[in-house]
């Protein structure tokens, strides 16, 4: 098993985001120790650069000493930060992944369903990545993890 930076399947998340087209940020997650002021210039240096690019544009962005790769899905931007040497294009399979699994469980997920549903999301991303890695691949063992969540929470 390859392990070098220059290893094509390397991945680490540094944060990942979700914000509106209005620029309202609905979930944010951080892989990495960030103050809060750094967040919120993260948060709004990301939301600055992604909302005003063109729909046919690349996916990918340098900012500071990070990838950026972002996907835009229905009202929903999905922003993550790479390091300098990972592979993007996981990374848009990782955010499309996450997309897929949300739309598993709320049934073609939107907006409002990360408004009022955050904790499940939450979860749901937790279930999938951990310190920002992959940590299951499978949407069937994410799904049950889920059902078994909401059974529990019925139970009690």
């Amino acid at each position: 098993m390859l392990n070098s930076p220059s290893d094509c399947t390397h991945f680490q998340l540094r944060f990942l985001l979700l914000f509106s087209r209005q620029g309202k940020l609905r979930l944010q997650k951080w892989f990495v120790p960030t103050s809060e002021r750094e967040k919120k210039k993260v948060i709004r240096d990301m939301i600055m650069l992604v909302l005003p690019r063109q729909p046919r544009t690349c996916n990918f962005l340098q900012w500071k000493d990070l990838k950026i790769v972002y996907k835009r899905y229905a009202s929903l931007y999905f922003c993550a930060g790479l390091e300098e040497h990972d592979n993007e294009l996981l990374a848009l399979e990782v955010l499309h992944r996450y997309v897929e699994l949300l739309d598993k469980y709320f049934g073609n997920v939107c907006e409002l369903d990360i408004i009022f549903n955050f904790e499940k999301a939450y979860f749901i991303l937790d279930e999938f990545l951990m310190g920002g890695e992959v940590l299951e691949t499978s949407k069937f063992a994410v799904n049950v993890s889920m059902e078994q969540a909401d059974t529990l929470q019925e139970v009690l």
